[in-house]
């Protein structure tokens, strides 16, 4: 009899190990009370937040374009990218007008610096003309390929040429902004005009 109280006193003490065990580990992970969120839902939760981070905004028909650009980069945003870009060739033409190469240099690529060089050392370039007006007319081309966002518009500007009002020179071009696409700066490259 000593022998089976033994087995019943091991018994207890393996299950009062148990518990504690249990007791342990159930402070350590905690329990599931069912307030938590499965995993599936979380993960359609994740989902629904890429989604709204590429939401498009409303956009003027002649800026329908830029939705591409929206759809695959969050962070973008038409209206500080098309203020920039007014300001930029306002910039550029008045460097180029003004043969101010160093500022150009900074503000476009290789190939449109070689053609604008050129143009001011032929002389084509006319110091005393200056901005009368200058609209964005509308998104020519949209595009995100090879980790580059691209971006052509039309610009509408008037230029006064010798500070004579009756002097306007009306032009529309059509410039090609480009950036890296994971930049996050807001700096522009104009690529070609």
């Amino acid at each position: 009899m000593v022998y089976g109280d033994l087995q019943f006193f091991d018994i207890i003490i393996f299950a009062v190990i148990a518990v504690f065990i249990i007791y342990r580990l159930k402070s350590v992970l905690g329990k599931r009370t069912g307030f938590q969120k499965d995993i599936k839902q979380q993960e359609f939760i994740k989902k629904e937040i890429k989604l709204e981070q590429f939401e498009v905004p409303q956009l003027k028909e002649s800026e329908q374009k830029l939705a591409i650009v929206y759809k695959k980069v969050s962070s973008f945003d038409h209206k500080t990218f098309l203020e920039g870009a007014k300001k930029a060739f306002e910039i550029i033409i008045t460097a180029f007008n003004q043969g101010d190469k160093n500022t150009l240099k900074g503000l476009v690529s290789k190939d449109v610096f070689s053609a604008f060089e050129s143009a001011i050392n032929e002389g084509s370039n006319n110091p005393r003309s200056q901005f009368y007006s200058l609209v964005v007319d509308s998104i020519e081309d949209a595009k995100v390929a090879n980790v580059k966002i691209s971006i052509a518009v039309n610009f509408i500007s008037e230029q006064i040429v010798s500070e004579n009002e009756e002097n306007i020179i009306k032009n529309k071009d059509t410039w090609v902004f480009e950036k890296p696409e994971t930049s996050s700066t807001t700096a522009w490259i104009l690529v070609s005009t």
